[in-house]
């Protein structure tokens, strides 16, 4: 019995169905409409359109989460580069499906499942992103806002003045604080910055193999910051920082150590 199961199967085993919709998926996202089964459609709008949710952000988790459902670089890349920027102001509902009449052979229900705003000939008639459509328009207290042009002309005349009286202070403003900011020496301090900048950012530890920027960051907090440093380290330093941070087992210091040595 199938109580509560609320999705379909579509005939297919477990791993079957999640290939199909991960392929599926994949092939709307890079052409933005597919033609498929009704029920297929369905199935693929409940499993596509979290994941198109995912790349409107794009963040490595969700980068990583995308590539497990979908096992295609090339849709990623597509999702986050493309899709995500132009579904980026719709709150849901990517998808439309537009039933076409039977497939010939089995006389299946086909339909076309599309991204709703790649559609251009839809966006005519109210089919694009809910940031174009004009606003709702009511007849609720029309009378109050509706302002004499009399009135309007003094309000502007008034806006007018401030705007003129704001200018000047600003001017007056600028002009005394000027000499004090041109005797400060700013200039002098600005090379050293840059220098510490280039060299911080001369040595990535992450090229090392097996070291990642969180396991780059607690090296750093130790106090090896250059591949040099590294190169550096004997057994005494090595059981040292082990003390203070348990990191990785003594294999693995000196195959970091001959790596930093060729760098």
């Amino acid at each position: 019995m199938r109580h509560g199961k609320k999705f379909n199967k579509l005939s297919r085993t477990k791993s079957h169905r999640a290939a199909m919709l991960s392929n599926m998926a994949s092939s709307l996202i890079k052409h933005k409409k597919i033609t498929t089964t009704v029920a297929k459609a369905k199935a693929l709008r409940v499993f596509v359109e979290p994941i198109i949710t995912r790349g409107k952000q794009p963040t490595q988790h969700n980068f990583r989460i995308a590539f497990s459902y979908l096992k295609d670089k090339v849709a990623v890349n597509e999702l986050f580069k493309v899709v995500g920027e132009k579904v980026a102001n719709r709150n849901g509902g990517y998808t439309r499906i537009l039933k076409v009449g039977n497939r010939v052979g089995d006389n299946a229900d086909m339909a076309l499942i599309e991204l709703v705003d790649f559609n251009e000939f839809f966006d005519g008639f109210g089919g694009g992103s809910k940031t174009t459509s004009k606003a709702k328009k009511t007849r609720r207290g029309r009378s109050k806002s509706a302002a004499p042009a009399a009135k309007i002309e003094e309000v502007e005349a008034v806006v007018e003045t401030v705007e003129a009286e704001v200018v000047e202070v600003k001017e007056e403003a600028v002009a005394e604080v000027t000499p004090v900011v041109e005797e400060t020496p700013v200039v002098e301090e600005t090379p050293v910055v840059e220098e510490k900048a280039s060299e911080a950012k001369a040595d990535n530890l992450t090229k090392l193999n097996g070291v990642g920027p969180k396991f780059a960051e607690r090296l750093n907090a130790l106090g090896i910051m250059t591949f040099a440093d590294m190169a550096a380290l004997t057994e005494e330093k090595i059981a040292k920082l082990e003390e203070k941070d348990s990191l990785t087992s003594p294999e693995g210091w000196a195959a970091w150590i001959e790596q930093a040595k060729g760098m």
